[in-house]
């Protein structure tokens, strides 16, 4: 993590700030997982927009590793994870 120093205050909030921001856009895929599971259907999900956005994600992850930027990482990493299981079942179920 970077520590950054303002008129001597630690700054880590900013890093804080990152990680609450891909916890919070990570898992706002994860209802879509549990209901597709559920449901065996993927009515209402648009296949290209998905493997366009997967492959985006994908983008994002590469982008994060080559920075070393740990909330990119994992939040790319988990987000690929569901996007692509919303993908795969879509593809699966239709």
């Amino acid at each position: 993590m970077r520590l950054e120093y303002f008129n001597g205050r630690l700054f880590m909030h900013i890093e804080i700030f990152g990680y609450l921001a891909a916890i919070c856009t990570t898992l706002s895929f994860l209802p879509q997982v549990i209901k597709m599971f559920k449901e065996k259907k993927g009515d209402g999900i648009s296949t290209p927009m998905y493997v366009i956005f997967v492959l985006g994600v994908l983008m994002w992850l590469i982008y994060g590793i080559m920075l070393e930027s740990i909330p990119i990482i994992l939040a790319n990493s988990i987000t690929l994870l569901l996007s692509g299981s919303i993908l795969v079942m879509k593809l699966k179920y239709d």
